[in-house]
């Protein structure tokens, strides 16, 4: 294989794991390998294709000591909320155009500025449920709003082609 052919093939990115298997980080295949070689990450999941016809290339790997993090909590932005509900209105199921943040319970009947009361939705929607609760309009949601557990699930939504290795580690049973 070349070098460019993992990212040709759309093998290019590596889920990184602390030593606790929770997800830390995406990073590039290169990036991937030198951890390995250095002995810093162990390969946990692997894709089956060579590098040089010799080494393994990585899906997932997990560092070998454990890093603190800093802050791990999603800061509550107009950024997220259009990322966690993937720029996609949540009562008419409709993309692109015109997109705005709706307050489920509107701020004038008290209703705050939270991850759970605040969801994408297009300007008609949004015209159409006004200042009212959603029994007064009539209109349903297309999912519960929820509050995402990292800043690296929602960047996970972003990426096509996502291995179907790294749902494991995303969306773990407790």
């Amino acid at each position: 294989m070349s070098e460019d052919g993992p990212k040709r093939e759309g093998f290019h990115k590596v889920l990184v794991l602390n030593s606790t298997f929770a997800p830390i980080n995406i990073t590039s295949w290169r990036r991937a390998m030198i951890l390995l070689y250095k002995g810093k990450a162990s390969g946990v999941e692997y894709n089956g294709c060579l590098i040089n016809g010799k080494l393994r290339l990585p899906e997932v790997v997990k560092l070998t000591n454990y890093v603190p993090l800093p802050y791990s909590e999603v800061v509550l932005s107009r950024k997220n909320i259009y990322l966690r509900d993937n720029f996609t209105c949540q009562y008419c199921g409709k993309t692109g155009g015109s997109m705005t943040i709706d307050h489920i319970i509107p701020r004038s009947r008290g209703g705050g500025e939270t991850w759970q009361n605040m969801v994408v939705c297009c300007a008609r929607c949004n015209n159409r449920k006004g200042d009212r609760s959603l029994e007064e309009a009539d209109m349903k949601l297309m999912g519960m709003p929820y509050r995402p557990p990292s800043s690296l699930y929602l960047h996970m939504t972003r990426i096509s082609n996502i291995p179907r290795s790294w749902f494991d580690y995303f969306f773990k049973k407790n």
